[in-house]
Order: structure tokens, then sequence, then C-alpha cells
């Protein structure tokens, strides 16, 4: 293969929440690995065996990884528990030491599952969707940028301030936004429509939305850029009959009312992380984009 067609040699990617074959984010990291990047996989087993669809075998899902791996890219994997801020940090210097440098981060994780209606609300169940799904996504997102800041962060900013930390020697904003490092949010659907007992999850994931375009400007300062992805209704298990912790019919009638008849599949938003993330898709920036097949059009 010509450099061309492996827009991602030389680069390295940390992508959170590949437990499973069947997820988006085991479809992501094969596809960056299948452009060139080498992959560092994050997961966390205990949450999907506690789910209807159930675990995966994690060597396999490894195994999988690997054999998209292009040239002389290398992969690596750790478990962690992203509601603990001292496991956020061990996950980001493992992935980090992979390869010396992380050019590349992919916030696909997330706390589905065992939530209900404002009536079922406490604050324990908010507090476990917020602290898995955006809490550690905005702790990432900060080991991230702090690659790009030349010393140790100084005063809190104030309200409109800008950052005005400078980056240290060879790592200003690049003024090719092609080499500039890129981060991936996941939200979901909660703006499109209501998510019916799925309060403290639409919650977690409306705050990453709404602080996206904050977010995207102050790392727009140190070079990195940010979007942010909504990928649809993506079948990773929980809308199949067997495995499903929603209404049968309901979903039979939804399916077939997609434009294309079908649910998405995790191929689909991985193809919009990987041109994102990517020379191709470097002018794109502080955005939210929706990947869903025109379900949100029915």
């Amino acid at each position: 293969m010509t450099h061309h067609d492996l827009p991602l040699a030389g680069r390295t990617a940390l992508v959170t929440g590949v437990s499973r074959r069947l997820g988006i984010g085991h479809a992501v990291a094969r596809e960056l690995a299948g452009l060139g990047a080498s992959v560092f996989t994050h997961h966390y087993a205990p949450h999907d065996a506690d789910q209807p669809w159930g675990a995966d075998d994690l060597d396999a899902v490894h195994a999988g990884v690997r054999e998209a791996l292009q040239d002389d890219a290398v992969s690596g994997s750790a478990s962690a528990d992203l509601r603990d801020p001292a496991q956020v940090d061990e996950l980001f210097d493992a992935a980090q030491a992979l390869t010396g440098s992380l050019d590349v981060l992919v916030c696909n994780h997330a706390r589905s599952g065992g939530d209900g209606s404002i009536l079922d609300m406490s604050a324990a169940a908010l507090d476990a969707f917020w602290e898995t799904n955006t809490r550690s996504t905005l702790l990432l997102t900060r080991r991230f940028a702090q690659q790009r800041v030349a010393a140790e962060p100084g005063p809190t900013s104030r309200p409109g301030e800008r950052l005005g930390r400078a980056a240290p020697s060879g790592t200003a904003a690049p003024s090719d936004p092609a080499t500039a490092p890129k981060v991936v949010w996941m939200t979901s659907g909660q703006e499109a429509g209501p998510m019916r007992g799925e309060v403290a999850y639409a919650t977690s994931k409306a705050a990453l939305a709404g602080v996206t375009a904050t977010v995207a400007a102050e790392l727009l300062e140190l070079g990195v850029v940010l979007n942010t992805v909504n990928p649809g209704p993506v079948n990773t298990g929980y809308l199949d009959p067997g495995t499903t912790d929603r209404p049968l019919a309901e979903l039979e009638e939804l399916r077939a009312a997609t434009p294309f008849g079908r649910w998405g599949e995790p191929t689909d938003p991985a193809r919009l992380i990987g041109w994102l993330v990517s020379p191709a898709g470097s002018w794109m920036v502080g955005q939210r984009l929706t990947t869903d097949g025109g379900f949100g059009l029915q």
C-alpha cells in the first residue's frame, strides 16, 4: 500500500469501549488500524456481563484489532473502570506508552442499561452515568490536551478568557489541519426526540453534545481538533430479539420504518470516524455529526 492508502500511518490512537466484536468500538479500532494507525484499546468487561447481550471473548476482540493492523503498526489494550479518575490516568499513560505518542482519541465507551424514567431517578443512578459517560470523557480529553501545553496549568481560566498557554516547542497549532491531533466524542439521539426510560443516559450524552463547541474552541487554541458523532441506532446486539432490553413489537415497527429497512451497523459510524481523524476530514472542527441513514428524518 502507498502512504495515500494509509493516511494514519505513523499515528497512534486510543479507542475506548472496545470490549465486544459486535460493538462500535471494535469497528472503530479496526477502521483506524486499517488506515495505518497503531491502536490501543480500552475495555471494561464487567459492564457487558451485566447486560442482556453479555460479555465477549476479549482475546478474540483483541485479535480482531491486530488482524487489521498494517505494516509495522502495533496494538495494545487495557481494562479500566473509567468511573475512577485514577484509572482514567492509568489508561492514558498506558496508551501513550505504546509508541511514545498519542495522536487520536476516540471516546466511545458508555454506560447503558439499568436506567429508567424521571420517576426512577436517584442521585446514585445519575452519578453513575455522569461519571462513566461524561466526566471520564472530559478527563481523558484534558490529558490528551495537556500533551500540547508547555507547563503546568496556571490559574483557573475565567469565563470568556482564552487559554493563552504556550505550547511546547515544535507543537504549536499547525498551519496544516491534517497534522493536528484529533479527538472524537460520542453522543446519542437525545436532541432529535425523546428517549423514554433513558433519562440518566440521555442526560450524560446531552452534556457532551452541549459542551462540544466550548471544548472544541479551547482545544483549537492548542492545535487539537474535536468533533462529536451521533451514530444513530446501531445494532450492537441490543436490538436483536434474543438480547434486547426493549419491547420487540416497537423495535420491529421502528426498523421497518427506517429509510433503508435496517438498523445501522458498527462499520457505519466507524467509517465516518476514520474519515474525521484522517487528513481528508481535517476541515471539520467542533461539529456534532449524525450518521443514522436518515433515521432522524422519519
